[in-house]
């Protein structure tokens, strides 16, 4: 591989230094504290405003009464936060600084299969690690610790381990595309960042409203298959559907003419397969609105109108 005539390096150690110079610096350490003073867990952030704005994961700052960010100049600096979003995985913190390094935001719709990226974390505790690796593929869906599911998610190889969540993953370019949150342990070589475009999405409202406002119905639900006879008398597209097991007293769905038994196929029109799909598909807009269900009751195709809520 020939070198680069400025540097001395090859094309793949300059692209990986010259993402690690452009925004490690903005990489921080998190540590979280209980009201008792114990550790309640670490991780890592990246500012990405001069005046201290910080993304990490919900997981790595939730349920910490003091938060502590440690900067690569060896300063450590209180941090308050903003609010986290359990659904994205995704959290906003406020240094209390100004004048910080900050990274530059890419597009991770932008991202090809194949590029290299670079992870830049704290790994059990070695701060301002750099590990590296390509997309290994994009629009995967991942189940956060609440159970909920993130789409868009960035499948990559480079190695991550406890404590890179809520670091960055870094284009060539030095432009971060991703918010490192998960690597499955028994594997080899598949970790996972959910694309910046939605953390961008998510911090945004954060830092607008606190949390990210979402529609509800007030109902629980669990994915159940729809009988394969039923479905093509009614040509439906969908080879499952969203049961409603219970209805909240006082929610939305109550005050409707859905019933426990009823399954969802669709909403507004939309396909619904799931929860899952229910879930993705009561965002913020609907709130308020009345929102039309087509449900299952027994064998017999309905559409129920329901006022969504906020959630």
């Amino acid at each position: 591989m020939p070198l680069d005539a400025v540097s001395g390096l090859d094309p793949y150690s300059e692209l990986v230094t010259r993402a690690f110079d452009r925004a490690g610096p903005a990489v921080v350490h998190i540590a979280c504290a209980r009201d008792d003073g114990r550790p309640a867990g670490a991780g890592s952030g990246v500012i990405f405003t001069p005046d201290g704005y910080v993304l990490t994961n919900h997981h790595v700052v939730s349920g910490a009464a003091r938060i502590t960010a440690s900067l690569t100049d060896g300063r450590d600096v209180v941090a308050t936060l903003v609010g986290g979003d359990n659904v994205t995985d995704i959290a906003v913190l406020r240094l209390a600084a100004n004048g910080l390094p900050h990274a530059e935001l890419g597009c991770s719709a932008e991202l090809r299969v194949g590029q290299i990226v670079v992870a830049i974390g704290n790994p059990l505790g070695f701060t301002c690690t750099v590990t590296a690796g390509i997309v290994s593929a994009l629009g995967r869906t991942l189940r956060t610790r609440s159970g909920g599911l993130i789409d868009s998610v960035i499948q990559t190889d480079a190695p991550l381990n406890p404590g890179n969540s809520g670091g960055p993953l870094v284009a060539g370019g030095g432009k971060v595309v991703g918010i490192n949150t998960a690597m499955i342990g028994s594997a080899q070589g598949i970790c996972f960042a959910i694309g910046i475009d939605t953390a961008i999405w998510v911090a945004t409202r954060l830092m607008r409203d606190g949390k990210v406002r979402r529609s509800r119905l007030g109902v629980s639900g669990q994915t159940v298959p729809v009988d394969t006879r039923v479905r093509r008398f009614h040509g439906l597209n969908v080879a499952s559907g969203a049961l409603i097991a219970g209805l909240e007293p006082d929610g939305p769905a109550k005050q409707s003419d859905l019933m426990v038994g009823d399954v969802v196929v669709a909403l507004d029109g939309e396909p619904v397969s799931g929860v899952d799909d229910l879930h993705r598909l009561l965002t913020e807009e609907r709130a308020g609105r009345k929102v039309v269900l087509t449900v299952l009751r027994r064998a017999t195709i309905r559409e129920i109108g329901v006022t969504a809520g906020e959630g």
